[in-house]
């Protein structure tokens, strides 16, 4: 393994820990996003498939009901409205144009709850490209659905058997797959994690989230510029990062939510900010749980043993502070944003709305925006399971 000091350095986090044979094809994706995603024809037909294909711009929300149960001003952006149900779609639309235009014919993806699995099937039938997706079978079980929607859309689903069969092993297996066909397939990787370029990279197709959001808030709030406080989930993190960037150098607070799983205290969680340390993972140095802990969440897209080297830095710099959510409060969440404002989240998503409730209860923040990630669609069996109605 080597490390390359590179502009995926994130105070010491990220940089590029790979095997040698891949640090030339990382190199050349490096390259080739630094020469042509900035230009202005590029630009111009991402954000035109971000439109027409996506459906964007997602709306700004106010979620009166439970701003008024809570005494905050929360709103909702609302990421669940785009094509496919989450905010993926943004990141596939960029790397699957990017890919297209370096001669890539082949894309290759991890998935865990399913969402980045749909997204790229979505836009590798769009652009024509064959599409390979690699899912722990623990989640394709908790997510048959989605399975079968990537199939339905011409995608090879590979069900992972390794391991705990869960994202982290669904990684290990596409790096795997990418180390030996570099030369045709593009690794459409679904979060702001791994070697760079990746983690700038997604980063920079998810920030669309918080540039609409920032200008959506200044349009409709009535309490000021900007919210005192900006909060998201976090698993690998790119829907979180896709709402704070555009916000970094405002005076709004972060917040990001962990899967806390049966708590961080205990042997169970997914929360690697909160208890975790220093380490290397697929191609980065980040914060990565220990061993002994046994990687776990309610919802399959926070089920990862580490995080975005991005969010390692904030976390290390404290500007954003991280807390993990347990199981028991997401799915409370879940439920009670379904009942109050007629929106069914994603559980993921969920993790979000029980810390936005945590602060308005806190009575420290007036004004709240919520990165609502995804819907819940794709969750129905596992809620069912949870609840009796």
């Amino acid at each position: 393994m080597t490390d390359r000091e590179s502009p995926g350095e994130f105070e010491g986090y990220g940089g590029r820990y790979v095997p040698e044979p891949l640090q030339e094809p990382l190199d050349q994706l490096a390259a080739a996003y630094d020469e042509v995603a900035s230009t202005d024809e590029f630009q111009a037909d991402f954000r035109d498939h971000l439109e027409s294909f996506a459906g964007r711009p997602t709306p700004l929300y106010h979620a009166k009901n439970l701003s008024e149960r809570y005494g905050a001003a929360i709103y909702l952006k609302r990421e669940d409205l785009l094509h496919g149900g989450a905010h993926k779609i943004n990141n596939c639309l960029g790397q699957a144009l990017l890919a297209k235009r370096a001669g890539r014919d082949r894309l290759i993806a991890e998935t865990g709850a399913g969402q980045h699995g749909v997204a790229t099937a979505m836009v590798g039938a769009l652009l024509g490209l064959e599409t390979e997706i690699y899912m722990g079978k623990k989640d394709a079980k908790r997510q048959a659905m989605n399975v079968f929607r990537m199939r339905l859309m011409g995608a090879e689903v590979n069900e992972v058997t390794r391991g705990g069969e869960g994202l982290a092993d669904a990684v290990d297996a596409a790096l795997e797959d990418f180390a030996a066909n570099v030369d045709d397939t593009h690794y459409l990787v679904g979060s702001v994690v791994g070697p760079d370029p990746f983690p700038r990279m997604v980063r920079d197709f998810q920030s669309v989230i918080g540039e609409e959001a920032r200008e959506q808030f200044q349009e409709l709030a009535r309490t000021g510029d900007f919210p005192d406080a900006a909060v998201a989930c976090v698993g690998g993190g790119s829907n979180a990062i896709g709402l704070f960037h555009a916000f970094r150098d405002d005076s709004v607070d972060f917040y990001g939510a962990e899967g806390g799983g049966e708590g961080a205290d205990s042997s169970r969680h997914a929360a690697p900010l909160a208890k975790g340390q220093d380490d290397t993972i697929h191609g980065m140095k980040t914060r990565v749980l220990d061993d002994d802990v046994e990687v776990h969440s309610v919802s399959a897209g926070l089920d990862y043993p580490g995080v975005g080297p991005e969010h390692a830095m904030l976390n290390a710099v404290g500007r954003c502070e991280y807390t993990g959510i347990t199981d028991e409060e997401a799915l409370a969440a879940f439920r009670e944003l379904s009942e109050t404002e007629g929106i069914i989240p994603a559980l993921e998503s969920s993790h979000a709305v029980a810390r936005a409730i945590q602060l308005a209860e806190d009575g420290e923040h007036e004004t709240i925006l919520v990165n609502l990630s995804g819907r819940g669609d794709k969750d129905m069996e596992t809620a069912a399971e949870k609840f009796e109605l």
